[in-house]
C-alpha cells in the first residue's frame, strides 16, 4: 500500500485535518507546527488530538510529518535568530509528545556567511539542546538544493549533523526529491547510484521520509522550484520508479507541489495509479 499525503493546513485543527486527508485519498499528511514565516503557535487541544489519533487508527494512517517553520534558522549569523530557532525547536518538540511516534522535519538552515563548518555546529548544538532521551518523535534534517548559503546541499553535509547528535536513535532524514535533484543527484538516470550513495553516507537506516516534487529546473541547478508530479524535469517516469523502489516503497510519500486541495486529490490518484 502506497502511504501517500500531502501538505494540509492546520487552522481548523487535527480532527478536522484528519478528516480532510481522507476526504482526498490520503493515508498520512504533513502539517507545520506553526505559521510557516514564524509566529506563535495554536493552543492544543487533547479531545481534538485524541479524534485525530482514532481517525489514524481506524484509517491505517502511516506516520505524518510535522514541518518547523520556515524562519527556523540554528544556524544564523545572527544571535537573536539562533535564539528564536532553538526556542521555536524546543517548543514544537514538547508539542509534538501529543502526537508521538511520528515525524518532525526542518530545513538545517543557512549559515549566513560563517561557512559550512561553524554552521554544522550551531546546528548541532541546538539539536542537543533541544533533543531528550525520552521523546517519542524523531526528527528529520531535510536534504535541501544547496542555494545560497544553505546546508544540507550534500548527503556529507547532513552526516556531519548527525554524527555530532547525542540521541542518535531519535534522528533521521527526509529525501526531498526536487531538491536532490537540483542539488545535483541524478535520481532520473540514476536513482539506484542516488540511494547507493546515500547509504554509503548517511545509511539509507535513516530515511524515514520522502517530499514528492517535480523540478521547474534542470539538474544541478540548486533552485529549488517545486512543480507538479510529470510536470517539471523530474518527470513521470521518474517518479514510478521512486514510489516502487524498494528502499523507498514503504515510507511516508508527502506531495508538496504547487496546487491547491483539488490538485493534491488528483495528485494522489495519479500516484496510486502508478503502484505496481
Amino acid at each position: 500500500m502506497l502511504n501517500i499525503g500531502c501538505h494540509l493546513a492546520i487552522s481548523n485543527g487535527f480532527e478536522a485535518i484528519g478528516k480532510q486527508a481522507l476526504e482526498i485519498g490520503a493515508n498520512t499528511f504533513q502539517f507545520f507546527t506553526r505559521n510557516p514565516r514564524g509566529g506563535s503557535a495554536r493552543k492544543i487541544e487533547q479531545t481534538d488530538v485524541d479524534a485525530l489519533k482514532l481517525i489514524m487508527r481506524e484509517n491505517g494512517f502511516s506516520q505524518i510529518l510535522a514541518h518547523a517553520p520556515y524562519t527556523m534558522n540554528l544556524c544564523s549569523a545572527k544571535p537573536e535568530t539562533r535564539e528564536f530557532a532553538l526556542n521555536t525547536l524546543k517548543d514544537d518538540l514538547q508539542r509534538m509528545e501529543y502526537l508521538p511516534d511520528n515525524l518532525y522535519n526542518f530545513h538545517p538552515g543557512s549559515h549566513t556567511g560563517q561557512g559550512v563548518e561553524n554552521g554544522t555546529e550551531q546546528i548541532i548544538s541546538a539539536l542537543n539542546e533541544a533533543m531528550f532521551p525520552e521523546m517519542h518523535t524523531t526528527v528529520l534534517l531535510e536534504t535541501m538544493a544547496g542555494k545560497g548559503t544553505e546546508i544540507g546541499g550534500k548527503f556529507e553535509e547532513l552526516s556531519a549533523i548527525i554524527d555530532g547528535v547525542e540521541n542518535k536513535d531519535k534522528i533521521g532524514v527526509c529525501l526531498d526529491t526536487c531538491h536532490v535533484f537540483d542539488a545535483g543527484y541524478d535520481i532520473v538516470n540514476d536513482l539506484d547510484g542516488v540511494l547507493e550513495k546515500f547509504d554509503r553516507i548517511i545509511g539509507l537506516d535513516r530515511l524515514k521520509a520522502v517530499h514528492l516534487n517535480d523540478s521547474m529546473n534542470y539538474l544541478g541547478c540548486h533552485k529549488d522550484r517545486h512543480q507538479k508530479i510529470g510536470e517539471g524535469a523530474i518527470g513521470i517516469d521518474a517518479f514510478i520508479r521512486i514510489i516502487n523502489h524498494p528502499a523507498l516503497k514503504n515510507l511516508p510519500f508527502l506531495l508538496e507541489t504547487p496546487n491547491e486541495i483539488e490538485g493534491y486529490a488528483c495528485e494522489i490518484s495519479l500516484l496510486k495509479s502508478m503502484v505496481e
